[in-house]
């Protein structure tokens, strides 16, 4: 965490006020809502007040639309000739596709086999290219050969500036919602999200504790924070395919490193059970990456947090319809088998 009074590392308060600004009328100013019905509040911490942004009504469904479209603001005249590639399991992807469709520029973008076909056509539909590859380790090798052989412009899920700073924008706009925090809660891929809202948080309300949270078996970035720098990861094991990055990266590294206060790990089925819980209190549709932060609230920080006044992001929504039935129909096993 950043010593009090030292320069902010990432993004300063009014570059993030520069690009909320620039972001305006594109985006859309994801509304908070108090969860006080008695339909979640029992498996709250308890006395807490928590409120959560709901960014799963974002563009294209996620947060990655904001870090998307500065990215492609950005561009040259001549890097918009050539386009863009990115490479995502989905969130990032569908993305980048509508941030460049917007400007007219092509994409392509590369995609796990595994990727939910509801985010490889959604990419098809915005006028991307997909490529499938086998997992998302060789994602990230073909992204850089298609960046070196066609000259196109490489939108990284969650490494850099752009990335960080639109994460950013949504982190102010949350703090400003809910002025009064004592902690906020965030689902770690990469670590764009996170280091992007930890930096604007700790600017405005350098007192509110943030908490990343990653699957147990997607953990890159606490280990990562543990050695002191950035490591890669052999295998990744987990449901919530939108927060399983291999990789944790120099900058997005840094920026948590700097501003970030603790790192929790919650299993499947932890974000399983909360993705029930989302659904039976708010009938909202969550991908397992999306109900991660609940999962950690109701889960390992639960004790810890009571009493407090909390927030949580809720990231993305883009599931399949099949999927996210059978993934409530597991999720309610697990609940019965506990209850049993």
């Amino acid at each position: 965490m950043r010593p009090e009074g030292d320069a902010p590392i990432g993004p300063r308060l009014e570059e993030i006020e520069r690009a909320t600004n620039a972001l305006a009328h594109r985006i859309i100013k994801t509304p908070v809502v108090s969860l006080s019905s008695d339909r979640v509040s029992a498996a709250l911490p308890e006395g807490a007040t928590v409120t959560m942004k709901l960014e799963l009504f974002q563009q294209v469904g996620s947060f990655k639309a904001r870090g998307a479209l500065l990215s492609v603001d950005r561009l040259e005249v001549t890097e918009r000739k050539s386009g863009v590639v990115a490479v995502s399991a989905g969130n990032h992807a569908l993305a980048v596709s509508w941030a460049a469709a917007k400007e007219g520029v092509s994409t392509k973008v590369v995609m796990p086999k595994t990727a939910d076909p509801i985010r490889v056509q959604g990419c098809e539909a915005l006028g991307a290219k997909v490529v499938l590859v086998e997992d998302i380790h060789t994602a990230f090798v073909e992204m850089d050969r298609i960046k070196e052989h066609e000259g196109r412009v490489a939108i990284h899920p969650f490494e850099g500036e752009m990335m960080t700073l639109g994460a950013a924008t949504c982190g102010l706009e949350f703090i400003l919602q809910a002025p009064d925090l004592d902690a906020i809660v965030v689902p770690v891929g990469g670590g764009g999200l996170l280091s992007g809202i930890a930096s604007a948080v700790k600017q405005v309300s350098p007192d509110c504790t943030v908490y990343g949270v990653e699957p147990v078996g997607a953990a890159v970035l606490a280990r990562s924070l543990e050695a002191g720098k950035p490591t890669t990861l052999d295998h990744v094991n987990t449901i919530a395919d939108s927060l399983g990055s291999p990789v944790s990266l120099p900058y997005s590294f840094s920026v948590a490193q700097a501003n970030v206060d603790e790192m929790v790990r919650v299993d499947d089925n932890e974000m399983l059970t909360s993705m029930v819980l989302l659904y039976d209190a708010l009938k909202l549709a969550s991908e397992p990456a999306c109900a991660a932060a609940t999962a950690a609230v109701c889960g390992p920080l639960r004790s810890r947090l009571a009493g407090q006044r909390v927030g949580l992001v809720a990231c993305g929504s883009n599931i399949a319809e099949q999927r996210m039935a059978d993934l409530i129909v597991e999720g309610r096993s697990i609940f019965a088998a506990r209850k049993s």
